[in-house]
């Protein structure tokens, strides 16, 4: 379990276009942050929009990624490249396409967003992707951490 105050998730794994996928809603600062860990590249993608909402605290994250891809012609001449659509559930409770990335792309997208928030959220991205290996070295830690997370959203003992 990581211990680190800035980060919590809730766990939901969801099988989509026969791929295992497990999604993750992660806490960033007390902020959500969407995370898909495909099984099949053993790999983290974030939600674009949620990385951006976290770091500049924009009222419109999409608005900012648009501002922030025109003013930067790099990045946004490899935006299909670093980003990947994938499908995630929003808040209405339907999946749709939306833009993540993987953490090479996620940090690439973070030095286009002059922030204070920055480095510490890729210490935190790091974490996230360490937390998944050792969980997969001992599954043991995937249950503990349920059981924690669990236990913090009020959930009975009889219950879990």
């Amino acid at each position: 379990m990581l211990k680190n105050a800035n980060f919590a998730f809730v766990e939901n794994e969801e099988v989509m276009e026969n791929k295992k996928h497990e999604s993750q809603m992660q806490l960033f600062e007390g902020r959500k942050v969407r995370t898909l860990w495909d099984e099949e590249a053993q790999v983290w993608f974030f939600l674009v929009v949620d990385v951006v909402a976290v770091l500049t605290e924009s009222a419109d994250p999409k608005q900012y990624i648009k501002k922030m891809r025109s003013r930067d012609p790099e990045l946004n001449s490899r935006w299909g490249t670093i980003c990947t659509p994938t499908r995630m559930m929003a808040s209405d409770g339907k999946c749709y396409n939306t833009q993540a990335a993987d953490m090479q792309g996620m940090f690439r997208i973070i030095q286009s967003i002059p922030s204070p928030k920055a480095e510490p959220f890729k210490q935190w991205m790091a974490q996230v992707a360490a937390q998944r290996i050792d969980q997969m070295l001992d599954p043991e830690l995937s249950i503990d951490q349920a059981v924690a997370d669990y236990r913090r959203l009020g959930y009975s003992d009889s219950w879990i």
